[in-house]
């Protein structure tokens, strides 16, 4: 379910001289990463000439090894520095590469350029003019490749601290790095690849990786395959979509607690109204609030009889607004939160450090995983494990999208009884649904591609 692992530059670091204390030589790790990344670049631009930019420090080095592992495969090699060498493992990378060194600021377009500028670390932006320089040969080549990436990025947070070109492939090495998945910066990365360096990464933060499903038992039914009852309110689309969702998630079964009787949901979702005892059914698996529920009195009420439940949950919409109001409430063991940016703020203030560090605290101060959601939605357990989906479908900024999520959330969390992995399956679920969704869809259509994008997971 979770992918290659994801380091703050400090942790790759550590990894990094854990190897070096190990044994392994600084300069070998050097050859190692520029031999990794020589293989991207030879496959992506086979012999089309490249220009390779040299930073000062390892990054620089690592350019060095590139430019000399190419030019073996035949390839039309010119590298251009910024200044000397300044690290003993660059320093020996520059010396055994025997060909010229131009000047960066001078160097001529390449058909492929190659950034090994500076790299992970970084904690001030370029120079304006080197920045300019940069974006411009960029711009000049047909193909461009970052490594480990782009300069002008802050590694950890995904802030720019200058301007960055926007390149073809980023090669991120022996991990991710936060910076490769969240945006602003991600946007400028094109398709992150991960080079292995042999290094021993451990990590508790991944990137989302494609979950394995299973199909029911076979002597499944209904209720072992997990009830989910959907509280609606004052807007019923909103809690029918949802309901719906949960419906095509692998869930057996699911109830809309809704005042409207005549809810234009599939025949299979049973409705009911609001009462005392509607959620007295020990056989509901997870509990839905939040989807059109509205903002007043008669809200707050079935808020308190949803968390006065008990069970696992899914809070999303304006169950998280109410919530909001009063951040005191404590959270059931095994709730889902479902905030986007404006919702977050809200509920836990002004978190300092990067979306991963945030929606961590988040998870921790809540007892509850957190799905941090945006274009690069992060996945937060209390336990300190997070995972971070990244190539959402920019169509999925239209209304309802939001409570398809929370539905799929919810009937994932009833099939599994797990709130980390049903949170996990749910978003990439919901981003495979858009992408066979295609174009200008609306959230009633991701409804049809689920049980596509659950079946390529079996």
């Amino acid at each position: 379910m979770t992918g290659a692992p994801i380091l703050t530059a400090a942790q790759m670091c550590a990894a990094e001289q854990a190897a070096i204390d190990s044994g392994v030589d600084d300069y070998s790790l050097m050859e190692i990463a520029g031999a990794a990344v020589a293989e991207i670049i030879w496959r992506a631009g086979h012999k089309r000439d490249a220009l390779i930019l040299c930073g000062p420090g390892n990054n620089g080095g690592d350019g060095f090894v590139i430019a000399r592992r190419l030019r073996d495969r035949g390839v039309a090699v010119r590298v251009a520095a910024l200044g000397e060498s300044g690290t003993a493992a660059s320093q020996r990378a520059r010396a055994a590469w025997d060909g010229p060194v131009e000047d960066m600021m001078r160097a001529a377009p390449g058909t492929q350029l190659v950034d090994a500028l500076f790299g992970t670390g970084l904690t001030r932006g370029l120079d304006d003019a080197v920045a300019a320089r940069l974006c411009a040969l960029a711009d000049a080549a047909a193909i461009s490749h970052a490594v480990d990436m782009p300069s002008g990025v802050d590694s950890d947070s995904g802030a720019l601290l200058s301007a960055v070109p926007r390149f073809g492939i980023s090669v991120a090495l022996g991990a991710y790095k936060p910076a490769h998945l969240l945006q602003p910066a991600a946007a400028h990365m094109g398709r992150p690849v991960l080079a292995d360096i042999g290094i021993a990464v451990p990590s508790a933060v991944h990137r989302l990786g494609a979950p394995a499903l299973s199909a029911p038992a076979v002597d499944a039914h209904k209720y072992r395959r997990g009830l989910v009852a959907v509280v609606g309110g004052e807007m019923p689309g909103a809690a029918m979509l949802a309901a719906a969702a949960a419906a095509h998630s692998g869930a057996g079964m699911v109830r809309l607690v809704t005042d409207d009787r005549e809810a234009a949901t599939p025949h299979a979702i049973v409705r009911q109204g609001w009462d005392g005892d509607v959620l007295s059914d020990r056989r509901i698996n997870a509990l839905l609030i939040g989807p059109g529920l509205g903002r007043d009195a008669a809200a707050r009420a079935r808020l308190d009889g949803v968390l006065a439940a008990g069970r696992a949950m899914v809070l999303d919409a304006d169950a998280l607004t109410l919530l909001g109001e009063d951040r005191t409430r404590a959270m059931p063991k095994g709730a889902v939160l479902t905030p986007h940016d404006q919702e977050f703020q809200r509920l836990f203030g002004d978190l300092p450090g990067s979306k991963i560090d945030r929606a961590l605290t988040a998870a921790r101060l809540s007892g509850a995983v957190v799905i941090y959601k945006g274009a690069d939605s992060v996945i937060a357990a209390p336990d300190g494990r997070a995972a971070v989906a990244t190539g959402a479908s920019p169509w999925l900024s239209t209304a309802g999208t939001g409570d398809v999520l929370a539905g799929l959330a919810a009937g994932r969390l009833a099939a599994t009884g797990d709130p980390f992995r049903a949170a996990c399956e749910a978003v990439w679920l919901h981003g495979d649904a858009a992408r066979r969704a295609g174009a200008a869809f609306v959230a009633d259509d991701l409804l049809r591609m689920l049980p596509a994008a659950i079946a390529a997971r079996l």
